[in-house]
């Protein structure tokens, strides 16, 4: 029998019961969830009976399971690339067609390898199959609805048109799924029709943050950038002459010479001498980041000093698009007041004409370089390194160079300008 003090706690259980009012739909939520605890654990405790372990045991394998399983679900969705398609691709003025430049845009996206692109040919057969009209299909309305016929999660769509002297480049990547447009590129490039594909690389790449080598983008885009066969896309060399002048200091017996008196076949005049010369010079263009140079300077050195010394130098070398650094060698010819001579015992110099048998024996005759003597031909070899600074059209050369003799190193500055010639 129950006690007093039982029926008013039952009965006032069952007046908060009333109290609360329980709804009829978390009543069954409640008896739902507390029949699926109870055959969770039946079924737990029937596994582990059944395995034969331990309840920690079985709780750690399927803790390890669900690891296994989550890690396998992120590799699937890694491995599953969104799918995005490419119809055509507005042109004007460039010479290729909508269709070809979809083309292009499409190789572009297949190398990124980061969708799965739909195949041109595929394209085809689905608007055939479909009767769709493409001709004019650029914008957002139009994409998305061909892209939700086709099942696509993307479309690119875009535009290349030409400007006056500028391409401008507009891509767009819509989500077929929300009808919105992702991203967004623009680019400028310069007026080179026979580097579309690099234009379309290069906008394809920023679009999806894909880095690129700076000569492909400076080609395109700089209008200052040196002389090269993708700014030069019709001719195989380019012409580069312009006058060039500078100093060179002469060093050795050489430069001694040229301080000693008159009198004893010297020029009393400074080592250093002012040059003056026209540089011809020709770029061998190339599609790497070098070009090839031919330079033939024909020059006149001294005349600040009252000396006549002309010469001429033949080089090749090769010069950086990027940077406008260059190395050069080649020989160089002079001509130059040269006497035979011989030494006294005192170690004066004579010419051979002042000979007059006052010696037993006749002295070893040499040649040296006498301003008394005639004219004759002296070869070289030259190694010199520079710069060209790039100024809209102007180009302005600025080198440095030695030329190793037994008669006494010359070493030199030169500095030019020039500008591309037809």
């Amino acid at each position: 029998m129950k006690t007093k003090n039982q029926e008013n706690k039952t009965g006032s259980t069952i007046e908060s019961f009333v109290n609360e009012k329980i709804s009829t739909e978390n009543l069954l939520l409640f008896l739902n969830l507390n029949r699926l605890e109870k055959h969770n654990k039946q079924s737990f405790e029937l596994y582990s009976f059944l395995m034969g372990v331990k309840k920690v045991t079985l709780l750690l394998f399927l803790f390890c399971m669900a690891i296994v399983a989550n890690a396998q679900e992120k590799v699937l969705n890694k491995n599953s690339k969104p799918s995005v398609t490419v119809l055509n691709i507005d042109t004007k003025g460039l010479g290729v067609d909508p269709t070809q430049l979809g083309n292009m845009v499409r190789i572009e996206l297949e190398k990124l390898d980061t969708f799965q692109v739909m195949d041109r040919y595929d394209v085809s057969y689905v608007i055939e199959k479909n009767k769709l009209n493409i001709a004019n299909c650029y914008g957002k309305i139009c994409l998305v609805e061909v892209g939700s016929l086709i099942k696509s999660d993307k479309m690119l769509t875009g535009s290349i048109e030409l400007i006056g002297e500028t391409v401008i480049s507009t891509f767009r990547l819509i989500d077929v799924r929300s009808a919105s447009i992702e991203k967004t590129q623009v680019n400028e490039f310069l007026n080179l029709p026979k580097e579309l594909q690099t234009m379309v690389r290069i906008s394809i790449n920023q679009m999806f943050g894909k880095r690129l080598e700076e000569p492909i983008l400076t080609n395109v885009t700089k209008r200052n950038n040196f002389e090269s066969s993708t700014s030069n896309p019709y001719r195989t060399c380019v012409n580069l002459s312009g006058p060039r002048s500078g100093f060179t200091y002469v060093m050795g017996e050489a430069g001694a010479r040229l301080q000693a008196n008159r009198d004893v076949g010297g020029y009393n005049s400074s080592p250093v001498l002012f040059q003056f010369g026209y540089q011809f010079e020709v770029q061998y263009l190339n599609e790497g980041n070098y070009q090839a140079l031919f330079e033939f300077l024909p020059t006149v050195s001294g005349f600040n000093q009252n000396v006549f010394i002309p010469s001429i130098t033949i080089m090749n070398g090769f010069r950086n698009n990027k940077n406008g650094w260059e190395i050069a060698f080649g020989p160089t010819f002079g001509l130059i007041n040269k006497a035979s001579g011989y030494f006294d015992g005192n170690n004066d110099w004579h010419l051979e004409s002042d000979w007059k048998g006052q010696m037993n024996s006749k002295p070893n005759m040499v040649t040296r370089i006498d301003s008394r003597g005639g004219y004759e031909l002296q070869a070289g070899f030259i190694i010199a390194a520079g710069k060209t600074i790039k100024s809209g059209k102007l180009n302005i050369p600025l080198n440095v160079y030695v030329v190793p003799n037994k008669e006494g190193f010359r070493i030199g500055v030169s500095v030019g300008f020039n500008a591309k010639k037809s």
